[in-house]
């Protein structure tokens, strides 16, 4: 079966989108799947076989992203879906409207899957428009969009139970995006703490991810005043760029928690950021808006025990209590928890423990082999409703 992929985004622009449409592109093929990529040009990259690339341009306020034009992006995606069998739109933006106009113009069968709970993000970039009014038009945009696709696939229960809310009728498919667990499980923790200056016995506590305001960074930043004062010698790193992050350095400062925090940027996937995951003592999240979670299971299949918030897409990966302890949603007591688990890692050891195994249930492999089975049948149901079409006429 041949599958094209298409995307407004993807490396090396670094994202959970961009993450998970590489780990079904690399594991999809061991159950009978080749995928093709349409995706944006950052730079100097070249077109492959497997990676079609579409001219794009800055887009204003955002050096990481990229506009791709309108046309070009429909005539790629077009030629090459020719090749294929079924489309599988990643973006709600150019790339959405690229493949769905390709496959109605194909016959092909086309679904999505619905990365980014917009509801709760626009009002973070457009503070100026009444948050009311976002939300409504966030809903109505999604609605009208997961109605026009033969299946949607959704990375949580609870993105699945929100997208119904808004009035999706499309079949919608809990699959989250699985994580290659043996790279996380391969980190060098003492390399990447000689290289950063930190002490080989010092207590970290550490975040990956986007440094955005929807992350809720500033309320771990918050916690980590509390946990200072359980376990006085901890230090959190955060790890990541994004648009928040001179914003966190000034309420860091603000907290007095210079030597407490440290800001180290965004970490190559293959070496640095397993390496940072081994340097780790516990991983901490706080974000309320999160469709999966990625990250709390990159952490986990690395050894180390998770402290978060269970909101949004992370309750599917939390709720067992595997690997992971949710305080509640109060910065003092997130903080004092951090700085038990933290201050006493013998006492906590069992969550350590539990947490590579846990993480191996969610494993790429196992994720790309679900994926393929609704491939098939979206494939399959396309096939019938056109026999049944034309018996009709």
């Amino acid at each position: 079966m041949r599958v094209l992929m298409v995307s407004d985004v993807y490396f090396p622009r670094v994202n959970g989108v961009s993450t998970s449409i590489e780990t079904f592109r690399s594991t999809l093929p061991r159950h009978g799947v080749s995928v093709r990529v349409v995706a944006p040009r950052y730079g100097s990259e070249s077109s492959t076989d497997d990676i079609l690339r579409v001219p794009g341009r800055p887009v204003p306020g955002d050096r990481e992203d990229r506009l791709v034009g309108w046309r070009a992006m429909h005539r790629a995606v077009l030629a090459a879906a020719a090749q294929c069998d079924l489309i599988h739109i990643q973006t709600p933006f150019v790339a959405h409207y690229a493949g769905l106009a390709a496959a109605r113009r194909l016959g092909l069968p086309v679904l999505a899957t619905y990365h980014t709970l917009f509801e709760e993000y626009l009002h973070h970039y457009a503070r100026w428009l009444p948050a009311g009014g976002l939300r409504a038009a966030a809903r109505s945009f999604s609605r009208r969009q997961c109605n026009t696709l033969d299946a949607v696939v959704v990375p949580s229960t609870a993105m699945r139970q929100r997208l119904e809310s808004y009035g999706v009728t499309a079949p919608l498919e809990v699959l989250p995006t699985g994580i290659p667990t043996a790279r996380f499980a391969q980190g060098e923790g003492q390399v990447f703490r000689a290289r950063h200056g930190i002490a080989p016995t010092r207590p970290v506590a550490l975040f990956v991810g986007r440094v955005a305001h929807e992350k809720n960074i500033g309320f771990l930043l918050d916690a980590l005043v509390h946990a200072h004062r359980v376990c006085p010698d901890i230090l959190l790193v955060i790890a990541g760029e994004g648009p928040a992050l001179s914003d966190l350095r000034q309420q860091a400062a603000a907290l007095q928690l210079g030597a407490a925090v440290q800001f180290i940027g965004y970490l190559d996937r293959e070496k640095e950021l397993p390496n940072c995951y081994a340097a780790a003592d516990a991983f901490v999240f706080a974000s309320r808006t999160e469709t999966q979670g990625l990250v709390l299971l990159e952490a986990m299949a690395a050894g180390l025990p998770v402290i978060a918030l269970a909101e949004m897409g992370t309750i599917d990966i939390l709720a067992p209590g595997r690997g992971a302890f949710c305080p509640p949603d109060d910065p003092q007591a997130f903080g004092q928890a951090m700085g038990q688990i933290l201050g006493h890692r013998k006492a906590w050891r069992h969550l350590a423990d539990e947490a590579p195994g846990y993480a191996q249930e969610w494993s790429d492999v196992a994720m790309a082999e679900r994926l393929a089975v609704l491939y098939r049948q979206v494939a399959t149901a396309k096939m019938g409703q056109k026999i049944l079409s034309t018996a009709t006429i």
